[in-house]
């Protein structure tokens, strides 16, 4: 996803790849990445292209204004975003991209993923080519679960329109080796995105969109906790799945 602030930005200051580059001290195919694929740089590297650009860094990269350090509170505990709606959607597609081992959705749609990537199906295909597992849970839009999440947010049938068209995004990797999909009617507490020892956890509170909703980033500890209560949890969802037929 584009950062068009940034670039509508540079464009007016007669910035280009180089010239901020060369300022920043960084690569100019880092500064391409920033601004067509919505990268978000260091804190430090972020501040000083800020002030060369003479722009406040929150409204350039939203994400450094909402993450919060949080290894005071546990050692598995990367980052707090106050809502997912201020992570770039490279936040999810690098988690998914530095996958080795396995992959892990659990959603009732997230539809907002292919949408801002639509390589998203692709990304998946590669990292089953290089023996990734590959699991993807969405919710069974006739349950009564999804039916009453759509009231919860309000939405009425929408949930439930979204879940179909999820379906339909995933549909074409039905058959691929390497990747399941299932689809699930549990009540769910929690999206979640899983690339090995990352996890990406998607807060869900009564009356809110997900999007709107915090998510805390969580890598595994050897010692145990918060990562594998999340991991057992997708395990015990995935098994109350109902595999999707091509």
């Amino acid at each position: 996803m584009q950062n068009e602030r940034l670039r509508s930005v540079m464009t007016s200051g007669g910035w280009t790849h180089s010239s901020l580059a060369n300022a920043t001290g960084v690569d100019p195919k880092s500064v391409e990445r920033w601004v067509n694929l919505g990268r978000v740089p260091r804190r430090s590297t972020a501040l000083k292209a800020a002030e060369t650009l003479g722009e406040d860094v929150h409204a350039l990269w939203p994400a450094l204004r909402q993450a919060r350090a949080a290894r005071a509170i546990s050692p598995e505990l990367v980052a707090v975003y106050d809502q997912r709606a201020n992570l770039p959607v490279s936040t999810f597609v690098d988690l998914i991209a530095s996958a080795r081992r396995n992959v892990d959705i659990l959603v009732y749609a997230a539809v907002f993923l292919h949408e801002a990537y639509p390589r998203l199906n692709e990304l998946l295909r590669e990292r089953a080519r290089e023996g990734c597992r590959i699991r993807i849970a969405v919710g069974d839009a006739d349950s009564e679960n999804v039916r009453a999440r759509g009231n919860e947010e309000r939405f009425g049938h929408g949930i439930e329109s979204r879940c179909r068209i999820a379906l339909m995004h995933y549909g074409s990797l039905v058959g691929v080796d390497g990747i399941e999909l299932r689809t699930h009617g549990t009540t769910l507490y929690n999206s979640i995105y899983r690339a090995d020892d990352q996890a990406l956890v998607n807060a869900h509170v009564w009356g809110v969109n997900a999007y709107g909703a915090p998510v805390w980033h969580l890598r595994r500890h050897e010692a145990g906790g918060m990562f594998d209560t999340y991991a057992d949890s997708f395990d015990a969802v995935w098994a109350t799945g109902v595999p999707v037929a091509g």
